[in-house]
């Protein structure tokens, strides 16, 4: 019998990091994810792996850096304005190919904003919010199962690639408890020959993010634009639901993407043919199925808990020739189905 259990989101982003191996966690409280931080506290003694608060975020993504250069699996996890802190050590990261797992759980800001969940970090989770030319892949799991599978993923990804990588969640989803299935740990982990693990008996290695030659800097930027382009092809996820003969296609993700399905399950009482493009990473963005749908002449509804920071991805990937609008909410006010319904509707 599949074993089932109550977690708590953020507790379910700790689980799966511990399950994928994780060897080390560094971070500092911010709410709405101190209980992933506590959790962590708990654990990872007890399994004889690193824990550590660091003094600041500035702190706990250095440490990371070091950390992960070593080659064990590292992790931290903060919300937005400590995320924001965090972003010239994972734009070192991304420059010296040192692969990590970094959880941000949104909340509303800008500034110091209010501890409830938003998803106004989009852009810079998306665009690589610290300085100079590099990408992030982006998980935005939409249920507490999804925290517990996409954070393991995410380990994976991390070393396939050598990068950081992002899960990406709202201060909502972060608190659900839901049942979700417990997943088997990883019993090997990849083999890192890039690593600093003491030279005797090899060459040195060197984990650098810096060119003191000038011209040989654009060599380094290009093998990374190369990589991100693989990502591009290769790591493209997403969700449809009820797409096949849709007339209206509601773009969501995250707790907001919960209740477009239910706006959804409404609309269809109705008999109106509306579908759900849910995007489950965010870098790389699902534009080619967003373009089909488009070719077919679907309308669009973008639903998500910022000023419309999505809604551009959207607009990218369908062009001007077919009608869109946004129904969002900001400022950690939740998105209903309700709202969702009525934009709906307005568009039939």
């Amino acid at each position: 019998m599949t074993e089932r259990t109550l977690m708590g989101g953020n507790i379910a982003i700790a689980e799966g990091a511990i399950l994928a191996g994780c060897g080390a966690y560094f971070g500092y409280p911010i709410t709405p994810q101190n209980d992933l931080l506590e959790h962590m506290s708990q654990r990872m003694p007890a399994l004889g792996r690193i824990f550590l608060q660091s003094e600041s975020e500035l702190a706990g993504i250095n440490m990371v850096y070091g950390a992960a250069a070593t080659g064990i699996r590292c992790m931290t996890s903060t919300s937005s304005p400590g995320f924001s802190l965090q972003q010239e050590g994972i734009s070192y990261m991304a420059g010296a190919e040192v692969p990590c797992v970094v959880a941000n759980i949104m909340r509303a800001g800008p500034g110091l904003g209010n501890i409830g969940g938003a998803q106004g970090d989009y852009k810079q989770c998306t665009r690589g919010g610290g300085h100079g030319d590099y990408y992030l892949i982006t998980l935005v799991p939409a249920s507490v199962q999804e925290m517990m599978d996409l954070t393991m993923l995410a380990f994976e990804l991390a070393d396939k690639y050598r990068n950081p990588t992002l899960i990406m969640a709202d201060g909502f989803l972060g608190q659900s408890v839901e049942s979700i299935v417990m997943r088997e740990p990883v019993k090997k982990l990849p083999d890192k020959n890039w690593a600093i693990t003491g030279a005797k008996g090899r060459e040195k290695r060197l984990i650098n993010s810096f060119e003191m030659n000038p011209l040989d800097h654009p060599k380094r930027i290009a093998l990374l634009l190369e990589k991100y382009e693989r990502m591009r092809i290769d790591e493209v996820r997403y969700e449809g639901m009820r797409l096949d003969d849709a007339e209206i296609v509601v773009v969501a993700y995250g707790s907001v993407a919960r209740a477009a399905m239910t706006a959804i399950k409404m609309a269809q009482q109705h008999n109106w043919k509306v579908g759900l493009l849910r995007p489950i990473t965010v870098f790389p963005f699902p534009y080619q199925p967003l373009s089909d749908l488009a070719e077919k002449g679907c309308k669009f509804i973008v639903a998500e808990m910022s000023s419309g920071q999505m809604l551009e991805d959207v607009r990218l990937a369908v062009g001007s020739q077919n009608e869109i609008k946004l129904v969002n909410t900001y400022g950690g006010v939740p998105l209903t189905a309700d709202q969702i319904f009525e934009a709906i509707d307005l568009m039939i």
